[in-house]
This record gives structure tokens, C-alpha cells and sequence, in this order.
């Protein structure tokens, strides 16, 4: 399904029912919008993992403008501030009161971002391994050059500068790097990348790293977000290391802390059934608490 909105065409699927019986009556399920990571992945990322939560609420998969089936434009409006307005945008374009967003990653950035803007739009926030400023990057580097393999220093140098130039040299990149994405991979040797490459879009991760992401930094602004906050960090994840979510956990006042200790960055693939129930767990208790105000 595509909504024309913000000057672009923005891909969404929604899987689940929107209401449900209860009682004998009918009652309205939450909503969760799905942000993918990159920038550049797509909601592919999500698909394979999350469908089980669609049975306690209706899920918005996303895919932000360039990437996956939404609409391209020009490399410069693949930023930040546009994906975040495309949201708000796509909330009303379905006529949403009130919402969860679970932000993986970079998703995890567009998640906070938005709820500085728009939190009396948000019910909760769910950050899956993201970071709250640029400074992730220098982190990721220097673990790079102390424990990269030849390879997979050749490859993230692409992604330090933005510069990859096909969507076969972004593969290359998942290819390598996917011991270090996940966990599972890494142990059990399964085939692949953990993140898929459908309709990735290379020119929208460069203009992240290349460009905007070196100035990102939200650290001073986190203290303001009072929704209800669910922070999760993979004990292996080397791109946005554990103290790096940790560090959202404490900023965001009313936030929980949980570390996935058999997971790298890929938390919802490595340790799939505690992902669910920890996401689920943590929307439940959310929808109890708006219940009894």
C-alpha cells in the first residue's frame, strides 16, 4: 500500500486486525509503526521476526522514502528531518490518534527524534540497539581496527564514507560483515546476511554516514521524552555497543533497560522468542498503565 504524502510516495503494510473481540464487544488493538534500520534497509528487516506481536497489536511496516518500495528522489532528501515528518505524516494519513514506534537501529534514531517533536502522538517507544548521537560511528571504527579482519575493514571503510556505488557492493558489505550483525550467524554459520538486501537502497546509506549522521546528536534533548521507554542492546553488537543504549536508558526518564546477552546488533534474529516476549511484555504493561488513568 503506498500513501502520497510529503511530496514523495511512502511504502506501509499492516498486518493484524485493528480491532478484536473481547467480552463481547469490540475493542480497539494498539499500533506499532516498524522503522528499519540503514539508513537504506527496508521493512523486510522486520517481516520474519515480528509477526507473532501482530496477534496483541496491528503492525505498520514502513519503508522510508528511497528505500524499498517507496518512492526515490533526490539523494539530499533521504535524511532525518524528512523521515520523521514522513511519519507523522503517514500517522495521520491513516488516522491514528495515538501510537508505539519501534526503531530499529537507525530506526531507533527516527524513533527518538520523532518523539522529541511529536511524543503527545506516541503511547511508548521501542529503541532496538540504536545510539543517541554520532559518536556510535567513532566506536564502531575503532572496534573495526582492533578486530576487522582485512576484509571487513576494506568494506566498512565504504560505509565510513559514504561512498558505496551499487547495490552489489552493498551486498558485498552485508556479506562480510554478517558475523558481526549477528550472533547466529556467527556461531551456527547460517548462510547469508541477517539483514536482507531487498531493495536496500546504497544512496540512502550514504547520505547517512556520508552526511547527516556525523552531526546527529540528540544527548542534550532525551531528558524531554516521557513516554514510556523500552531500551534493548545486544551484548555483541559492535556497531552500537551496549553503552551506547545504555546511555539513552539513563537519559529518557521513564525508560527500561534490557540486554540481550546471546545477541549482536541483529537482537530480533538472534534471540527471536525473548525479543517478542520482551516487546510484548513491555506493551502490555504500557496499555495497563494509559488504562488506568
Amino acid at each position: 500500500m503506498y500513501a502520497s504524502i510529503n511530496g514523495t510516495k511512502i511504502f506501509f503494510d499492516i498486518e493484524g486486525n485493528g480491532v478484536e473481540l473481547e467480552d463481547g464487544g469490540l475493542k480497539e488493538k494498539p499500533v506499532c509503526f516498524l522503522l528499519h534500520g540503514g539508513p537504506g534497509g527496508t521493512h523486510f528487516n522486520f517481516k520474519p521476526h515480528v509477526k507473532k506481536l501482530a496477534e496483541q497489536v496491528q503492525l505498520v511496516y514502513i519503508d522510508n522514502r528511497g528505500s524499498g518500495f517507496s518512492a526515490k528522489g533526490p539523494q539530499e532528501s533521504y535524511n532525518l528531518d524528512n523521515n520523521v515528518e514522513d511519519i507523522e505524516a503517514l500517522r495521520q494519513y491513516l488516522g491514528l490518534k495515538d501510537i508505539y514506534i519501534l526503531g530499529h537501529s537507525y530506526g531507533g534514531m527516527v524513533a527518538m527524534s520523532y518523539a522529541r517533536k511529536y511524543q503527545q502522538n506516541l503511547k511508548g517507544l521501542i529503541l532496538v540497539t540504536t545510539s543517541p548521537s554520532y559518536r556510535f560511528m567513532e566506536k564502531a571504527r575503532e572496534y573495526i581496527e582492533k578486530n576487522g579482519t582485512d576484509d571487513q575493514k576494506r568494506v566498512t571503510q565504504y560505509l565510513w564514507d559514504g561512498s558505496f556505488e551499487s547495490l552489489e557492493q552493498l551486498q558485498e558489505y552485508y556479506k562480510v560483515m554478517s558475523p558481526l550483525y549477528s550472533e547466529k550467524v556467527k556461531k551456527e554459520g547460517v548462510s547469508g546476511s541477517p539483514v536482507s538486501n531487498v531493495n536496500r537502497s546504497f544512496e540512502a546509506l550514504n547520505e547517512g554516514f556520508g552526511n547527516f549522521l556525523k552531526k546527529y546528536d540528540l544527548t542534550a534533548s532525551l531528558s524531554d521524552i516521557s513516554v514510556p521507554t523500552l531500551v534493548i542492546a545486544g551484548k555483541h553488537d559492535w556497531i552500537t555497543p551496549v553503552e551506547e543504549n545504555e546511555l539513552i536508558a539513563e537519559l529518557i526518564p521513564d525508560s527500561k533497560f534490557v540486554l540481550f546477552e546471546n545477541s549482536s546488533h541483529n537482537v530480533l534474529g538472534d534471540e527471536n522468542k525473548k525479543f517478542i516476549f520482551t516487546v510484548g511484555s513491555f506493551i502490555a504493561e504500557a496499555e495497563k498503565s494509559t488504562q488506568a488513568v
